[in-house]
């Protein structure tokens, strides 16, 4: 059995983060010691990995509880936890491809500064209106 500070340092979750998720309902079945504090089994330990790992892919709180939904209804649901993933996945991957502009641009500004610095062209400015 784990205690809260066990889970937190397994997981690298806050204590209070912890405690949200378990406010939230989102894990279930919260066992509790002798001294009414809650503990978690290895099943629970897994499951609290998982959900560190779906809200790295940018589920919000409702998404997890749905997905937490239908999980508890066992493996009829499986097509739909599908189908929830797979359009996880094309929302993450439409952000890779935005993150990827992003980080050209920079690229493409940092070689335009290069080439001003080293005088292969002339600074022009967007913001700067030019002296005629």
């Amino acid at each position: 059995m784990y205690t809260m500070m066990q889970v937190c340092k397994e997981t690298n979750m806050t204590y209070q983060a912890l405690k949200y998720y378990c406010n939230e309902g989102l894990v279930p079945n919260v066992k509790r010691d002798k001294n009414n504090r809650r503990i978690f089994d290895e099943r629970d330990l897994k499951w609290i990995k998982d959900l560190v790992r779906l809200k790295k892919c940018n589920m919000s709180i409702q998404e997890m509880k749905d997905y937490l939904e239908l999980c508890l209804k066992g493996q009829s649901t499986i097509p739909q936890r599908k189908e929830m993933l797979a359009k996880k996945r094309e929302s993450l991957l439409a952000s890779i491809k935005e993150l990827e502009e992003c980080v050209d641009y920079i690229d493409w500004k940092h070689g335009f500064y290069d080439d001003v610095l080293s005088g292969k062209r002339p600074y022009i400015s967007n913001l700067i209106p030019q002296e005629q």
